[in-house]
C-alpha cells in the first residue's frame, strides 16, 4: 500500500490529509484561534470535588472547568497504545478505582498537573487526566508510571522482543511505550527520543514547581508537526507540502526527530491546489453528506446524533444477477470498506451502530464481520466491535478525543436548529392563519394587511389553498396582499 501525507497551509487554516493508494482516509483541520486542547499540559486548580460522581471539576484557565475522574487520578501502569493488561490486572485496576474515593485524593484549592485527553464536546468542558503521556516519534513517555509496552500494531514476535529488551534497559522513573513507528529503528534512535521526552518532562516539572494554577505548562504541537509525529511511519512514500515556510519547519522538526524522513518532504507549487489535484477537496465535500454511493449502485447512509452514529446499508439500484442472498452479501461486502474509510475520514467517535442488510447465511454474516474487523484494524483510533447480530447490526465503539469533521466544518442550521427538517409550506400557512385569527383585535375593518412570505408559500396560498386567505378576509373584514421575499428563512413570515 502506498501512503502519503499532504499538508495544505492557507492561513488562517492548516489541513492535513492521509492517502492510502490514492484514497483519502483521514482529513484533519486546525484553524487559528480554534486549536484543539488534547495533549496540552496544565497546572490545574481543583475547583469542586464531587464524591457522588467520583470526580472533580478543575480549573485550567478556560471558561468551562475540566472534568477529572477518580480513575484518572490513580497512578497507572502502561496500557492504551501499549500491551493489553491481563484479565487479572484489569480486574485489579477496576477494583482499585472502585475502592478509591475522590475526596481522599483531592481537596478544593489544590494544584496538580493534568493533561487534556478529550476536547470540549456537546457543551461539556474538556476531560483531563493526572497521568501524563508525552508522545515522541518512537516512544511515549509516562512520567511517574510503571512498566513498558509495545504497540499492538507491531505483530512480529521477534521485533516485539527486541523492542522490549531496549525499553527494559531504560532507567526507572517512568513508563515507556514503543510506538508503531519504532519498528525496525536503531537503539541510537530510541536513546535520542528518550532524551527529548525526558527534557520535556523535566521542563514541565520545573515549571509546575515554581508556579500556581491555573496555568498552561506545555502546549501540544501544531497540526503539521503533530501529524508528522503521530501519523507518518517509515512506510510513507511522500510528504507533500504547499507552503515553503511550513516545509522549512517540517524539515527542522524532522532533522531533530526523524532525519531519515527528510528526503521524502516535497514542496508542491503546482498550478492546481494540492488538495484539489489529489481529490481531497471532493472527498471532504462528500464526507459532509449523509449518503455515500457505492460503485454497484448501493449506498451507505450516515446519520450523526448526540447519542450515537447510525450507519445504514442499502442495495439501492443494485439488483445483482443471482439470488437475493448473494446480492445482499455482495452489497454488504462492498459497503464494509467504504464504511471503515468514512469512519476514519469523518473521525466518527463514541457509539456507532452499523445496519447491514439482513443476511440469512451465517457464513456470510461471519465473513462480513471479519472483513469489517480487518478494515478497521488500519484505524489508529482504538475501536471495539461486537459480533454481528441476527438482525445484521454491528455495534462499534471508537475512541473520541476531538470534534469530528462535521462539527469542525459545519454548524447547526439556523432554520431547523440542526434537526435536518423544516416545516412544509402548508404547515407554515396554517401557522400564519392561526396568528392572524389570534390577533384579530389589532386590525381595523377594511384595512389592508401585507403578508411578507417566501415565494413558494405565496404560490401555495394564491393557487392551491386559496380558501385559507378567503376565510381570514371574511372573518377579520380585512384585505390581504402577498409580498414575496425569498430572503426570509423557510419557516418565517411577517404581517405588515
Amino acid at each position: 500500500m502506498r501512503r502519503e501525507l499532504l499538508v495544505n497551509a492557507t492561513p488562517p487554516e492548516t489541513r492535513v490529509a492521509v492517502l492510502e493508494d490514492g484514497k483519502t482516509v483521514e482529513a484533519l483541520h486546525e484553524r487559528r484561534g480554534h486549536q484543539g486542547l488534547v495533549g496540552n499540559v496544565y497546572l490545574a486548580r481543583v475547583h469542586r470535588v464531587l464524591p457522588g460522581m467520583h470526580a472533580a471539576f478543575v480549573s485550567i484557565g478556560l471558561e468551562r472547568d475540566a472534568f477529572l475522574y477518580v480513575q484518572d487520578v490513580l497512578p497507572r501502569t502502561v496500557e492504551a497504545d501499549g500491551e493489553e493488561r491481563s484479565p487479572a490486572s484489569e480486574e485489579a485496576a477496576g477494583f482499585a478505582a472502585d475502592r478509591a474515593r475522590i475526596e481522599d485524593l483531592l481537596r478544593e484549592g489544590q494544584d496538580l498537573v493534568v493533561q487534556v485527553t478529550k476536547d470540549p464536546l456537546f457543551g461539556k468542558g474538556p476531560r483531563v487526566t493526572a497521568n501524563i503521556a508525552l508522545p515522541g516519534r518512537l516512544l511515549v513517555c509516562l512520567p511517574g508510571a510503571r512498566g513498558i509496552g509495545i504497540s499492538r500494531r507491531i505483530t512480529d514476535d521477534a521485533e516485539r522482543q527486541r523492542l522490549r529488551e531496549i525499553l527494559e534497559s531504560f532507567p526507572p522513573g517512568a513508563g515507556w511505550i514503543a510506538r508503531t513507528a519504532a519498528q525496525g529503528s536503531e537503539v541510537a534512535d530510541f536513546l535520542a527520543d528518550r532524551r527529548y521526552l525526558e527534557e520535556i518532562a523535566a521542563r514541565i516539572r520545573r515549571k509546575a514547581e515554581n508556579a500556581s494554577g491555573p496555568l498552561l505548562v506545555q502546549r501540544e504541537l501544531d497540526i503539521a508537526l503533530r501529524s508528522l509525529r503521530d501519523l507518518v511511519t517509515p512506510d510513507f512514500a511522500a510528504i507533500r507540502v504547499d507552503s515553503p515556510e511550513v516545509r522549512e519547519r517540517i524539515l527542522e522538526f524532522l532533522a531533530a526527530v526523524a532525519p531519515e524522513l527528510a528526503p521524502r518532504v516535497e514542496l508542491d507549487e503546482g498550478p492546481e491546489p494540492l488538495f484539489t489535484r489529489f481529490g481531497v477537496e471532493a472527498e471532504i465535500e462528500n464526507a459532509l453528506k449523509n449518503r455515500m454511493h457505492l460503485k454497484s449502485g448501493g449506498s451507505v447512509v450516515i446519520q450523526q446524533t448526540e447519542a450515537l452514529v447510525a450507519i445504514d446499508v442499502n442495495t439501492g439500484k443494485f439488483v445483482g444477477s443471482g439470488a437475493l442472498e448473494e446480492t445482499v452479501f455482495a452489497t454488504n461486502l462492498e459497503a464494509v470498506g467504504e464504511i471503515a474509510r468514512q469512519i476514519r475520514l469523518r473521525d466518527l467517535g463514541g457509539i456507532l451502530v452499523v445496519d447491514f442488510i439482513d443476511m440469512e447465511d451465517p457464513a456470510h454474516r461471519r465473513e462480513v464481520f471479519e472483513r469489517f474487523e480487518q478494515e478497521l484494524s488500519r484505524d489508529r483510533a482504538r475501536t471495539r466491535l461486537l459480533q454481528i447480530s441476527e438482525f445484521g447490526l454491528v455495534e462499534v465503539t471508537r475512541q473520541r478525543t476531538r470534534g469530528n469533521l462535521e462539527r469542525t466544518l459545519t454548524r447547526p442550521c439556523p432554520c431547523c436548529a440542526g434537526s435536518g427538517r423544516a416545516k412544509t409550506d402548508l404547515s407554515v400557512a396554517l401557522d400564519l392563519r392561526r396568528d392572524l385569527l389570534a390577533t384579530a383585535n389589532l386590525y381595523a375593518p377594511g384595512e389592508t394587511l401585507r403578508l411578507r412570505v417566501r415565494s413558494s408559500l405565496a404560490r401555495l396560498l394564491a393557487d392551491e389553498e386559496t380558501e385559507i386567505l378567503s376565510e381570514i378576509e371574511a372573518r377579520l373584514g380585512v384585505r390581504l396582499a402577498l409580498v414575496e421575499d425569498d430572503t426570509l428563512p423557510p419557516t418565517e413570515y411577517e404581517i405588515l
